[in-house]
């Protein structure tokens, strides 16, 4: 149950260098990382999943800080989520904005190429949504979690609100960069 005091200081401290390690790691690789689950989902999920094998077999580590492991995990999720809720520059530090890729019917190859995002994937992306003709799209959007939201719309319309947390600087035209 208890090893020693020893054991329980390097999980206190190799445990906060670890989860910042880890979040760095999944925050630099982007959101095709992450397909479905935002970041600190997935860090907790895994961090948790790991450590609980890892106690449960492995001689070395004891429960006690096993569970002092899980305990840090979960809160540092507590708290990062809590900051983010309530200090924007937090959230913007820790959470990606959704990316514009395809823009009335033009792809952006800008944003392609910074997301690693192909035509192909967009245009799979559009089958599944039941368009067959680019004309009839207004945007496509990488979301935070990984996945493409498909924008349809007549001649181009839509309501600018839907996209008013989108990374849209690919879409300004040159006149509107200029004046930037």
């Amino acid at each position: 149950m208890f090893d020693s005091w020893t054991g329980l200081g390097r999980v206190l401290l190799v445990a906060p260098l670890a989860y910042v390690a880890l979040v760095a790691i999944l925050r630099v690789s982007g959101k095709r990382t992450l397909t479905k689950l935002n970041a600190f989902d997935l860090v907790v999920t895994v961090a948790l999943g790991s450590t609980l094998a890892t106690v449960l077999l492995s001689k070395s580590v004891a429960l006690a800080e096993g569970v002092l492991a899980m305990a840090l995990l979960v809160t540092f999720q507590f708290v990062i989520t809590w900051l983010a809720v309530r200090v924007p520059w937090v959230n913007t530090l820790i959470k990606s904005e959704p990316t514009l890729l395809l823009h009335n019917g033009t792809f952006l190859s800008q944003a392609l190429r910074s997301q690693r995002v192909t035509q192909d994937e967009v245009l799979s992306a559009l089958r599944s949504s039941g368009v067959s003709n680019l004309s009839d799209v207004v945007a496509v959007v990488l979301e935070t979690d990984g996945s493409m939201s498909v924008l349809k719309g007549q001649d181009f319309k839509i309501d600018p609100q839907t996209l008013s947390n989108v990374d849209r600087y690919h879409a300004r035209t040159g006149a509107e960069r200029r004046h930037d």
